[in-house]
């Protein structure tokens, strides 16, 4: 189904606007440091990337890659997406026009969780795994509701509760193999007029001691196997 056909696209719109709008330009100044000192080590510039629920582009700009690929039902998101990223107005868990392992990584951060039910979501990663070369990786970033009770709660379109174990759990039933999964990596939102200067994100990140006191998000990485590769495992 596409945006356009979709009645979750207006809506979409307004709460893109509503969130982040007052904060688009911190919010792309903190995803430069994110991608340049976190996410660029996972994809290849020489590769394909593709974002599961883009929104404003945030990570899928800034990354370098040959091709670059993003998917969002919000319709907003085509006019802010740099010309050199190929925009799908889709439901993401519906089959993406995209060939069988044409992809290198497949990126998501903060978007599971908008997701209806556990059976979208697994749909959602059969998809990534048909189009993940052998090999290729899905890296995904969102909020652990093991570390947050009700403030999970308090974005209205917050419909799915996961944790790192739970994600990793469906992650392997979808045929990937774990390569790391941290259980709490960055704090919970940028949102809410939480606005640390990047100085200290960047400390942040260089001291990953302090992530289990303030890490309120996972990022669990795995990868697609290969031909032969055995089956798949937990990391740690």
């Amino acid at each position: 189904m596409t945006a356009a056909a979709d009645p979750r696209a207006a809506e979409l719109a307004r709460e893109y606007e509503r969130r982040f709008g007052p904060q688009a330009d911190y919010r792309r100044r903190v995803w430069a440091m994110l991608t340049r000192d976190v996410f660029q080590r996972y994809v290849p510039e020489s590769g394909a990337v593709l974002e599961i629920g883009c929104g404003w582009g945030e990570f899928i700009n800034q990354i370098r890659a040959r091709t670059k690929i993003g998917i969002d039902l919000n319709p907003s998101a085509a006019q802010r997406l740099d010309p050199a990223v190929r925009f799908l107005e889709q439901d993401c868990s519906a089959p993406w026009p995209v060939d069988d392992g044409a992809i290198d990584v497949v990126f998501t951060s903060n978007f599971f969780e908008h997701l209806p039910d556990k059976p979208t979501l697994a749909r959602t990663m059969k998809e990534a795994l048909r189009c993940l070369r052998p090999g290729g990786r899905i890296v995904c970033l969102g909020p652990n509701i093991r570390y947050l009770a009700g403030a999970y709660w308090d974005f209205w379109d917050h419909y799915l509760p996961l944790t790192d174990r739970s994600l990793v759990e469906g992650l392997e039933l979808a045929g990937f193999r774990i390569e790391r999964a941290w259980p709490r990596f960055l704090p919970y939102t940028m949102s809410q007029e939480r606005t640390p200067p990047l100085w200290m994100l960047s400390l942040y990140l260089r001291l990953p001691f302090v992530w289990p006191i303030f890490g309120r998000q996972f990022l669990v990485v795995a990868l697609k196997p290969k031909a032969g590769g055995g089956a798949p495992g937990a990391g740690a």
